[in-house]
């Protein structure tokens, strides 16, 4: 049986959002779908929100007239659970409660034959304890699709404890042939997506909470430096403070409360205060008829140096030198040092954030990691107390020089860009390690799921495979809470990559 020949029509149990738009990917793949919802009338008012969709769709020359007429033919809305009893894949999309689901699958599992699919679209629950209900778990499976469903390609077929590998494939192939990006996962706290893209919304709030940035710098930051499609404060307006901090919180206690997935005091206020984001009108950011969209601190302008010493090739950021020579400043290399910075005409030192934080040395700027230093309009400095003005001032006139807007933030570990990546990048390598992923699916993951610019293991490559252990572990001697504590497996990868290149 291939994917598109199921033994009957896709069933889609539970009509918001998120069910709608599941009923709408199968329609347009050519599927008679069937609807249903415990409220009364819902099923059929849902069938008619995406027949208006449809042709939506139809408008945008996305569908042809015929294509639409014949879609709104294959979908029937259903008063009854017996109804859906020739139904080859049930996906249920209904409220996030293991007794809910559970209880709707033990029904389900009554009515529907014996070759029928079912599956889930939990975001946060175990499909595995989901599954435990059934007395066939082995054709039970998670299909978590992102929201909206018709628009985004990723899906995650999440393989519980007791799922057939039969049944996973078929799920696999038949999201697939929907014309989706199926990522194979098995049954972890969070998935593939919601487990390793908790630091991005996590570092940025440490950072806040340490009052080291506003909300606005470190988006932007985030946004122009670290190439993320949006900041981690505008997105979760946009997801909602409630649901965004749901899932950090279900995480974290699916991991028996894991120091790594801790969840953000600042966050919780916000939520508590009723402040959900943009459908609130309030979260971060003020959403109001009269709500300003705060600016992002910029540095005023200042003179650059006429030139700068580098000590190393500067690691990662190793496009800086010839960025530095193309604005017209000089670049003196010092060849008999083997450090990784740059020395400021005052003697001030430049650097690449670390993990260790500025106030440790004598006179010295840390700069924020760039996904692409060429192609970035904005750079995060941090200094200390003792840093000299002089130094900060040749540095912030440095990248200024170089086309960039500059942020200057506390003295933090890390910075913004460079401790969110170390950390998405140790979580990804710890995935991997358990089983949860291969590296591939993960890198496909997080591009797809959450548009980030690279996936983690395109980002280990490129920035060395030591990196994120170095800054990790720079990070960890600072707050040895465990939070920062690499992986082992991180360490293992970091550790064969050294004794490869001859280190004893």
């Amino acid at each position: 049986m291939t994917a598109l020949d199921l033994a009957g029509p896709v069933a889609v149990v539970g009509t918001g959002t998120m069910g709608q738009g599941i009923a709408q990917v199968a329609l347009v793949a050519g599927h008679p779908v069937q609807l249903y919802d415990t409220a009364p009338g819902r099923a059929r008012a849902a069938a008619e929100e995406i027949g208006a969709r449809l042709d939506r769709l139809v408008e945008k020359d996305r569908l042809t007239g015929a294509e639409r007429d014949a879609a709104r033919a294959r979908l029937r809305p259903a008063e009854s659970l017996s109804e859906l009893a020739d139904s080859g894949l049930v996906v249920e999309a209904v409220l996030e409660r293991l007794d809910v689901k559970q209880r709707l699958l033990r029904e389900l599992e009554d009515i529907v034959p014996d070759d029928c699919l079912l599956a889930t679209n939990t975001s946060s629950l175990s499909v595995t304890a989901i599954g435990g209900a059934l007395r066939n778990p082995g054709r039970f499976v998670g299909l978590h699709f992102f929201n909206p469903a018709p628009l985004l390609p990723l899906v995650e077929v999440v393989s519980g404890f007791a799922t057939d590998v039969t049944s996973a494939t078929r799920a696999y192939e038949l999201a697939r042939a929907w014309g989706k990006t199926p990522v194979a996962c098995a049954d972890t706290p969070g998935f593939i997506v919601n487990r390793i893209a908790r630091p991005f919304y996590a570092e940025a709030f440490a950072v806040y909470e340490a009052q080291a940035a506003d909300p606005a710098t470190i988006d932007a930051v985030l946004r122009e430096s670290g190439g993320f499609r949006m900041g981690a404060f505008e997105l979760t307006d946009l997801i909602g403070q409630d649901v965004n901090e749901s899932v950090t919180r279900s995480v974290w206690k699916a991991f028996f409360q894991d120091v790594r997935f801790t969840p953000s005091l600042a966050q919780r206020r916000l939520v508590e205060s009723g402040r959900h984001g943009r459908k609130t009108g309030h979260g971060w950011y003020d959403y109001g008829d009269r709500g300003e969209r705060p600016e992002p601190h910029t540095a005023e302008k200042v003179q650059p140096p006429a030139y700068v010493v580098a000590e190393g090739d500067l690691g990662p950021a190793s496009e800086l030198l010839a960025l530095i020579r193309e604005a017209g400043i000089q670049v003196r290399e010092d060849e008999e040092d083997h450090g990784t910075r740059l020395v400021l005409p005052g003697g001030g030192q430049l650097a690449l954030a670390d993990g260790q934080t500025a106030v440790e040395f004598r006179d010295v700027v840390y700069f924020d990691l760039a996904l692409d230093y060429r192609r970035a309009t904005r750079i995060a400095l941090s200094h200390s107390q003792d840093t000299q003005t002089q130094t900060l001032a040749e540095a912030t006139g440095l990248f200024q020089a170089l086309g960039k807007d500059v942020s200057v933030i506390g003295d933090v570990p890390g910075l913004i860009v460079a401790r969110t990546v170390a950390r998405v990048i140790d979580l990804a390598h710890d995935a991997v390690a358990k089983g949860v992923a291969t590296e591939e699916d993960i890198d496909t993951a997080m591009r797809q799921g959450v548009s980030y610019p690279l996936g983690p293991f395109e980002w280990s490559r490129r920035l060395g495979r030591s990196w994120a252990y170095d800054v990790l572990d720079d990070l960890h001697m600072r707050d040895p809470s465990g939070r920062y504590a690499p992986s082992l497996a991180l360490y293992r990868h970091a550790y064969a990559s050294e004794k490869r290149e001859g280190t004893p």
